[in-house]
């Protein structure tokens, strides 16, 4: 790891001693990013704001920062007489401002890329609450009687993000945060990409109207051509926010929490990030501002367990899960797993999850014993119900067993006790060698990076719900902005409204480390399709991610690299298109061997992808041509 700190001067635009108002600017690394903070004071109440531009484009207005408390405790030892101290913005005396520059290059465990750029200029702007400063106190406060708030702001080339802190206080400051003042103030004329839920379809609306809130990340598209994405990091033990419209101030969205929050100081909350790009790829690209936003692993010793892999979902009698095992070997895949129903009906809180239900002949023991000879591991689905009753005992028993993984069902999200179960939930896992796949409305803010045995989560309106082109090629720009999804990718079912082409690039282009193929299939519809050593082959981790192309919701390719070879995903949207598609991620005039796989309707197989071969120079373009619905996916390698 290479790590370096360097100090910065202060970067002021306008102040006067500690006078109000306050502003200082903040530039990212490449200077592409300009964001500014002001500090306004009128009779007593304070207003936080900011502004940020992305290559001399304004994208954010004038915007709110700040969080409402609710605290007569609060109100009572600070005594600010006709003062109530329900937003905390009020009453704020500004005492400082530090600046820095972090540099450092991290490697994950895995990930979409072997080694993360980590590099960010940072902006602490600091805040006082209660006492004037007493020559009494070692560092000028009365901390029993003053509280503190700071704003943090980091500035990488790849975004801005900004959160809230609350120092240490003698007698730990109690915050009953009951909103979040944070607004975006968009350019007229902006669109979005609407997802009022999870699992939802993804609608493109402006900036009014909106029937209710907007999942996160939100992507938009700018009157001036650029894209831009919102997004929340290391949101680990607060309440899940989304995004609304302010019911004052046109064309601005605003942070809404799910409920109320209770923390203690010292605390941050969640990270608010702005990504902003003049090619909608490059968001893909610069997704890694999530990991970095959140903390180093916490887990300690050897954790070789943590498996990447390709995973089957099999049958729950006994001879089916042994099939599966071979299926599993034969085709590539790592894991198989049980699904729901195999300890009884999963919603019900009586249905014991630590053995198998009546009527079903399953050997847990014998089955990991069997699927371990054959390099084969296995998961359990596992409702919250059980989990919630259960988990210490489970955790223990499936080790015995052999499982390697569960998968959460059902799991409850919004509000802070949830949250917090649901985060010591996977790191209780983690004390038991036992990867996580989080299913339904939860969605990634970079904790993986924390606990790496979150492998995936779902949080996404995939072949559950067998949607469309146009959405299979808005959600790289949008849901996987903020890590992996559990997308569950079919081949054979045939209620799926792409093309095979299409499916069969979707473990390149959809990062997932542990990937559910053939979702609805079943070992005997597999019939020696030349084209499925596509899946057979692709991993689904990787040492280097290059987004080669796309527009939201037409297509999109990307490259990733494992080692010496390269894969490629295309997906096509909704209209047929001809793609000339470059090749700038290999050697320039280097050969190589392209193996492709792509539709061909005039194939007379039931699948109608044709495999061929060809030799490529690095740099050339390659030529495809695209059904409606779409794809196509590359395996490349030099040439011999």
């Amino acid at each position: 790891m290479k790590k370096q700190f360097i100090s910065l001067c202060m970067l002021w635009l306008a102040t006067s001693g500690w006078a109000s108002p306050h502003t200082y600017k903040l530039w990212s690394p490449d200077r592409n990013y300009e964001f500014t903070f002001t500090q306004e004071d009128s009779d007593g109440a304070t207003r936080l704001s900011y502004t940020l531009s992305y290559k001399g484009k304004k994208i954010i207005g004038k915007s709110d920062l700040g969080v409402d408390i609710e605290n007569k405790l609060l109100e009572s030892a600070l005594d600010i007489p006709n003062a109530p101290c329900k937003q905390w913005g009020d009453n704020l005396a500004f005492i400082g401002v530090d600046s820095a520059e972090h540099k450092e290059t991290w490697k994950p465990l895995y990930g979409e890329r072997a080694e993360i750029p980590d590099h960010y200029r940072s902006l602490c702007v600091k805040f006082r609450k209660g006492e004037a400063p007493s020559e009494k106190a070692p560092d000028g406060y009365d901390r029993s009687r003053t509280y503190f708030m700071n704003v943090e702001v980091r500035a990488y080339n790849e975004g801005v993000a900004f959160r809230y802190h609350f120092p240490s206080t003698t007698n730990g400051l109690f915050l009953h945060i009951t909103k979040e003042l944070t607004e975006f103030a968009m350019p007229e004329g902006t669109m979005a990409y609407y997802e009022p839920w999870a699992q939802a379809p993804i609608t493109l609306l402006p900036l009014k109207g909106w029937d209710g809130e907007s999942e996160r990340p939100l992507t938009m598209k700018l009157p001036d051509g650029l894209t831009v994405s919102l997004g929340e990091a290391r949101m680990r033990d607060y309440v899940r926010t989304k995004f609304g419209l302010s019911p004052s101030r046109p064309n601005t969205v605003t942070a809404n929490m799910y409920d109320c929050a209770d923390v203690i100081s010292p605390y941050d909350t969640p990270w608010r990030v702005i990504m902003a790009a003049e090619r909608p790829v490059d968001l893909i690209a610069h997704n890694h501002i999530y990991l970095n936003l959140n903390d180093p692993c916490a887990l300690q010793g050897d954790l070789s367990w943590i498996k990447p892999g390709k995973a089957f979902r099999c049958g729950l009698k006994q001879k089916d899960a042994l099939a599966a095992v071979d299926f599993a070997a034969e085709r590539g895949l790592q894991y198989i797993e049980l699904d729901a129903g195999w300890y009884g009906p999963e919603m019900f809180m009586s249905s014991d999850a630590t053995k198998v239900a009546e009527g079903k002949d399953l050997d847990f023991k014998a089955l990991c014993d069997y699927a371990a000879t054959k390099g084969i591991g296995v998961w359990v689905y596992v409702n919250q119900r059980a989990l919630i009753q259960q988990l210490d005992d489970i955790l223990p028993l499936y080790k015995k067993w052999g499982i390697k993984g569960i998968k959460f069902g059902f799991v409850q999200v919004g509000n802070q006790f949830w949250t917090i179960w649901l985060h010591n939930a996977v790191r209780k896992c983690a004390d038991y060698g036992i990867m996580v796949d989080i299913h339904d409305e939860y969605r990634p803010t970079g904790l993986s990076r924390t606990l790496p045995n979150l492998m995936t989560q779902e949080g996404i309106a995939g072949n559950e719900t067998m949607p469309d082109a146009r959405h299979n090629t808005t959600l790289p720009f949008t849901r996987f902005l903020a890590g992996p999804a559990d997308y569950t990718p079919c081949y054979f079912n045939n209620r799926v409204k792409a093309t095979h082409g299409h499916q069969l690039a979707m473990p390149v282009v959809y990062y997932s480390p542990i990937t559910f193929l053939y979702w609805y299939d079943t070992p005997q519809l597999y019939r020696g399709e030349k084209e499925l050593d596509f899946w057979k082959h692709v991993p689904t981790t990787w040492d280097e991610t290059y987004p080669i192309d796309g527009q939201i919701g037409e297509y999109v390719a990307i490259a990733r690299r494992s080692g010496q070879k390269w894969f490629v995903g295309v997906m096509n949207g909704m209209d047929a298109r001809t793609l000339s598609l470059p090749t700038e991620f290999l050697q320039r005039g280097k050969k190589y061997v392209v193996t492709l796989y792509e539709d061909d309707p005039d194939l007379d197989t039931r699948t109608k992808v044709a495999t061929r071969q060809k030799t490529i120079k690095g740099g050339q373009s390659l030529k495809l041509e695209l059904q409606a619905s779409g794809g196509a996916a590359m395996e490349i390698e030099k040439a011999p």
